[in-house]
């Protein structure tokens, strides 16, 4: 059962790094909240079921290992699109500004009562 969904943004300014832009957004998704899960329902942390939604313009760019290292704990599903936005430099040349936007979901196994 989906107990939280979080959504978070990242960039990569100059570098050009679909992964790193995809990190920060996973990152900035993660530190939006503070609530003990877990905890709350009595499951240890590695039960934790995380998906993890990318969107950027170059999927195939994106390190999934890179992203999965942000997780100390959970088993982590990543689903990695296009989407986000790719921003051209104003001179022309160069890399684009990456952006990346996330949805990270959190869910346990639940039993339900009959």
């Amino acid at each position: 059962m989906r107990l939280l969904t979080e959504f978070g943004m990242g960039t990569s300014l100059r570098r050009g790094d679909y992964t790193q832009a995809a990190k920060r957004a996973v990152q900035d998704a993660l530190w939006h909240n503070s609530i003990n899960l877990a905890e709350l329902f009595g499951f240890e942390k590695e039960a934790m079921r995380i998906t993890v939604d990318v969107g950027v313009q170059r999927p195939d760019q994106v390190d999934v290992a890179a992203l999965a290292e942000v997780f100390p704990y959970g088993s982590t599903t990543f689903n990695v699109q296009r989407g986000g936005l790719d921003i051209a430099r104003p001179e022309g040349t160069g890399n684009p500004t990456i952006m990346a936007n996330v949805a990270l979901s959190v869910a346990f196994e639940m039993e339900r009562e009959a």
